[in-house]
């Protein structure tokens, strides 16, 4: 049986996701195969690669996303994308998605053209960091001659690719969307961060209904999307949700 997992962008919301592959796992459920964009890019090729939900948990902990080493130089954006190159080259030596233990499929705008790329063969590093760079923040990432940012500006909720391909999907989706008071929108990124969540969440809604099982983890609206300080809360929505879900509908028991 093929199983699918859809994982969303929502930044270090992301790591909710983390906490799904451990419930999943816990209740025998495997997936076979990989969709992700931006933070579920990150996620799902590690777990792709077959590293254990500890260490990926560890990486999300560890990975100095703002240090000032990695700032970018005459670069359109404050982080240079390419610096975590080496980071994920520690966890995944052989830098392609031939090596990977399960099939993975990885969404990228490019950014020059306004379309979407899904990556499923070749080098595997560079559309990862491509598809988290979310855009102003990270630099796009070239890959041949076109560069690359967020896969979530298109597609946030990538079940396409696994559509003709998995028996049965399961979708994680960590980007709530929940009504703000305008005093909640303090600076201008507030601003910026609400209207791509509005424009994500609207497309991404409308896919609910094609999983066979659906993880929504609540409270996650409270914490932002480069908000080091609650990965372990974070992660047990995600394990807890995850756990709910199989509860109430199981689909593989």
């Amino acid at each position: 049986m093929t199983i699918g997992l859809v994982l969303s962008g929502g930044g270090v919301r992301g790591v909710a996701h983390i906490g799904a592959i451990k419930a999943l796992e816990e209740h025998g459920i495997f997936p076979t195969h990989i969709s992700g964009t931006s933070a579920g890019a990150i996620v799902g090729a590690l777990y792709a690669a077959g590293v254990e939900w500890s260490v990926i948990l560890d990486f999300f902990k560890n990975i100095p996303l703002f240090q000032a080493n990695k700032y970018a130089l005459g670069k359109p954006g404050f982080i240079d994308t390419e610096k975590f190159y080496i980071d994920f080259k520690k966890l995944i030596p052989e830098d392609d998605f031939s090596v990977l233990k399960k099939h993975l499929f990885v969404t990228a705008t490019n950014v020059e053209k306004g379309t979407l790329r899904i990556f499923h063969s070749g080098p595997l590093i560079h559309p990862v960091l491509a598809s988290a760079s979310f855009p102003g923040v990270f630099t796009p990432v070239q890959i041949g001659k076109s560069y690359y940012v967020d896969g979530g500006v298109l597609n946030n909720f990538p079940i396409e690719p696994l559509k003709p391909l998995c028996d049965s999907i399961i979708g994680v989706y960590v980007n709530p969307l929940e009504t703000l008071k305008i005093s909640d929108l303090k600076h201008s990124y507030n601003v910026m961060e609400r209207a791509y969540k509005i424009k994500s969440a609207s497309e991404s809604v409308q896919k609910f209904p094609e999983f066979d099982l659906l993880i929504e983890p609540r409270g996650l609206a409270k914490y932002a999307t480069f908000n080091m300080y609650g990965i372990d809360a974070i992660f047990e929505l995600g394990y807890k949700a995850t756990k709910e879900a199989l509860e109430n509908n199981n689909p593989f028991a």
